[in-house]
């Protein structure tokens, strides 16, 4: 839509630490705000990423030439990553169609609790809230994070992949929960274990 613009709180380019496209480069569009307050108490974990703060506004084509910038002068299979927060309290038809116009591959990492456009190439969904509130009807990915005590999913959504991902603080993934997940993981192999490399590695 002409005229709209997003509320982007950083653009980076970076390595997926997790999920099935762990270790693809990517260019990561970190939108600002969301519409859950994650904590150790309700959720097992609290949120680890600053999203709120400092944030800048851009059009679907400044965003887009934003992206081109980060990735850099390479063109081959560009990739980018729409994050948050939660990206669908804002993208639309018209941000997705601009980016892959650019070519990029367009995915979204959501909370599945909110509607998406149609035409994104990847939907990554990570729940954080009961299953009768999430929206979506299918992810190419979903990613559940545990903490120790915290059972295994039943999920409505239906998906390519299904993983579960240790509980992580700043300093990274916690070791009794790795343990735990490891443990869900071995008695119920419909599931994948997939912990947030990043961190292991060093970078964003």
């Amino acid at each position: 839509m002409k005229g709209t613009t997003y509320a982007v709180n950083e653009i980076f380019c970076a390595l997926q630490g997790e999920g099935a496209k762990a270790g693809s480069r990517n260019v990561f569009i970190r939108f600002a705000g969301c519409n859950l307050r994650c904590n150790e108490k309700e959720h097992g974990f609290d949120c680890d990423t600053e999203f709120t703060s400092v944030y800048k506004t851009f059009t679907a084509s400044d965003l887009t030439h934003e992206a081109h910038q980060v990735w850099g002068s390479s063109k081959y299979y560009k990739r980018v990553i729409l994050t948050g927060g939660e990206p669908a309290l804002q993208i639309d038809e018209s941000l997705i169609e601009t980016l892959q116009g650019a070519g990029f591959e367009v995915a979204v990492e959501t909370n599945g609790t909110k509607p998406l456009p149609t035409g994104i190439d990847w939907i990554s969904c990570s729940p954080k809230t009961a299953e009768h509130t999430l929206v979506l009807h299918h992810a190419d990915e979903l990613r559940y994070v545990r903490a120790v005590r915290q059972g295994v999913p039943k999920p409505r959504i239906k998906a390519d992949h299904y993983y579960l991902s240790p509980a992580a603080n700043t300093d990274g993934v916690q070791k009794e929960n790795l343990k735990w997940c490891l443990k869900l993981v071995d008695e119920n192999p419909m599931w994948s274990l997939s912990t947030q490399m990043h961190k292991l590695w060093g970078i964003r």
